[in-house]
């Protein structure tokens, strides 16, 4: 792709980076934004600036927040007693479109994968572990992914914490094997959410 100016070159080539974004897209939008006017770019360059200075991580279920604590683990409302474990923010907004949970969240951050040189360590578990082992937990909910590194999550999880008292379950398999959850229908995520199943089931019919 030729270009008639360096900065438009580099301007492309910096939004191509993002997911999804590939140079010709990347061009539509760079195009896009010199057509508007140039405060229109400033609020954008701003807020995205603001964004990643000022964005938090909550001290509890390391969800995306603008404070320590997120709005999600300081609302009396919900059932701090059942959590449902995801794998990132993407998620924890999926089940919240559903409407039907009232719990709270635990983000891990991503899944065991050996391939891609993520192991437990690299994961937000052994907080989750130690919320468990403080004896104020009810239920736990995997909802990761239906994929062979969600599964393995899952049962690394579940081996660190079977000797506590505590309920285990698993989101029913309304969504399809290997789907990722972010993907799902809101009406099929819902019921899943809502006609869960005992985790020990979901690995021993394997």
């Amino acid at each position: 792709m030729e270009f008639s100016s360096k900065l438009l070159e580099k301007a492309v080539n910096e939004m191509s980076q993002l997911p999804g974004i590939g140079k010709r897209t990347a061009l539509r939008l760079v195009l896009h934004l010199l057509k508007q006017p140039q405060e229109q770019t400033a609020f954008l360059s701003q807020s995205l600036l603001n964004m990643r200075e000022d964005i938090k991580f909550c001290e509890s279920c390391h969800n995306i927040s603008d404070v320590d604590v997120c709005e999600i683990c300081t609302n009396k409302n919900r059932d701090h007693q059942l959590i449902c474990v995801v794998e990132d923010i993407r998620d924890v907004m999926a089940i919240e479109n559903t409407g039907q949970f009232k719990g709270i969240y635990h983000v891990l951050g991503g899944k065991i994968s050996p391939i891609d040189g993520v192991g437990p360590s690299q994961l937000k578990i052994t907080s989750l572990v130690d919320k468990i082992k403080s004896g104020t937990v009810r239920e736990l909910i995997f909802a990761l992914s239906s994929t062979m590194e969600g599964d393995t999550t899952n049962f690394y999880i579940y081996k660190q914490i079977q000797d506590c008292e505590i309920i285990t379950s698993t989101i029913a398999r309304g969504i399809s094997v290997g789907d990722e959850l972010e993907y799902a229908d809101e009406v099929t995520l819902g019921r899943s959410i809502l006609h869960r199943v005992p985790f020990e089931n979901s690995f021993k019919s394997n």
